[in-house]
């Protein structure tokens, strides 16, 4: 604990994981927010959904807002925001309510995710901002195992509104992290005010590059089905499944293992094969795992162990995928990395939450269409690949 950089790390780490854990911990309750605001699972799902679009639209605010004013700024007024509706949704009377009070929730959690990164560039280059950013992977790769028991304890002394609660303390101790520990990172003097015609020229480059847009809906769409499982999950293995919340944040947490276990490995091998093949093979994988799993259930054999199966290893191919498409759609794009980064994520988001949106209405508490949207996804994006990287077309020609 004596190295600085890795005391920034982790607290770095710390505060990135409020908004990981404002999604995973909630899982649990959704079964249990349906019955109690008289709501449909679609219902229930949208609450996740504007999370993440106002989460994915907030992070094209923070970037230039932290390039602006400083680091810390930012920071502060997000961890407001996010702990001002973490107290509305709490409170929350109807869905409609929770469902506004989540999309806040969103804005606010987007800084915690944007802006440390930013605080890693400046404090360290190379190797050592690589370890740092390894360090923080680590501490949100936790989060998906962890978050959902720790939901499900906290639901077992008192119901889906105390999840809220223990969040909003966590809002409090990330607020006095922020303004009593974690020091200002930009300089006054290294500080650029936003100019907007500038963005829009960055953003109108990307918007009409095909390999980053391809790229960039390769992930688009491997983030829908991991948000389309989030959002249905805890409706299948406890209404088909009969699991308890603490039953099934285990089952959840090993299909999340599946995906963070194999995108440690993704490096290595982009490094020793190269990153488009890595990226053809694994996306090919994932969409093929994700039918052949499609078709099993359907055909009679769903079983939890099957389901979990399934997912797990076709969650491992996607682990593969993320980390490298968001490099190779960055590379080309050194002088607007940072603009590029927001704008890929911004539209990650979007079409994660989009694709709640647009599978909800079919959700009916099954594992057969649970996975089928999850292969719907699965397909979308090896499409995206088919259309965006010259070696997989040759493969498929």
């Amino acid at each position: 604990m004596r190295d600085p950089m890795f005391r920034m790390a982790l607290l770095l780490g710390l505060l990135s994981a409020v908004g990981p854990f404002a999604v995973d911990m909630y899982l649990p309750a959704l079964p249990q927010v349906a019955a109690d605001l008289r709501t449909t699972e679609a219902g229930a799902a949208l609450t996740l959904t504007s999370y993440f679009i106002t989460f994915g639209i907030a992070q094209m605010v923070y970037g230039p807002m932290a390039d602006a004013v400083g680091r810390k700024r930012p920071l502060v007024i997000g961890v407001v925001v996010f702990l001002v509706a973490t107290i509305a949704a709490a409170l929350a009377p109807t869905i409609g309510w929770l469902i506004a009070a989540r999309a806040v929730q969103g804005l606010g959690a987007a800084t915690l995710m944007v802006v440390p990164r930013a605080v890693i560039r400046d404090v360290a280059t190379g190797p050592a901002a690589a370890k740092m950013m390894a360090a923080i992977m680590i501490v949100i790769s936790v989060s998906p195992m962890l978050a959902p028991l720790t939901g499900s304890i906290v639901m077992a002394w008192g119901n889906w509104r105390e999840i809220f609660a223990v969040l909003g303390v966590a809002a409090l101790i990330s607020l006095g992290l922020i303004l009593f520990v974690l020091p200002e990172t930009l300089d006054p003097d290294r500080r650029r005010p936003v100019r907007l015609a500038e963005m829009a020229a960055g953003a109108r480059r990307l918007l009409t590059d095909r390999r980053f847009m391809g790229l960039t809906m390769i992930g688009g769409f491997g983030i829908a089905s991991f948000f389309v499982f989030l959002s249905t999950a805890s409706f299948v293995y406890t209404s088909q499944y009969g699991l308890s919340p603490t039953g099934f944040s285990i089952a959840f947490a090993i299909n999340a293992v599946g995906f963070f276990s194999a995108s440690q490995l993704a490096g290595p091998l982009a490094e020793k094969f190269g990153m488009e093949r890595v990226i053809s093979l694994a996306i090919t994988g994932f969409a093929g795992l994700a039918l052949m799993t499609t078709l099993v259930v359907w055909a009679g054999v769903d079983a939890l162990p099957v389901v979990i199966a399934g997912i797990f290893m076709a969650n491992a191919c996607l682990g593969l995928v993320m980390p490298t498409t968001m490099v190779m759609a960055l590379d080309p794009h050194p002088d607007i990395a940072g603009l590029a980064s927001s704008l890929g994520g911004t539209i990650q988001m979007l079409t994660g939450g989009l694709m709640i949106a647009v599978t909800g209405p079919f959700m009916d508490n099954s594992s057969a269409t649970m996975v089928a949207a999850i292969a719907l996804c699965a397909a979308l994006a090896w499409v995206s690949a088919l259309l965006s990287l010259p070696r997989l077309r040759l493969r498929a020609a």
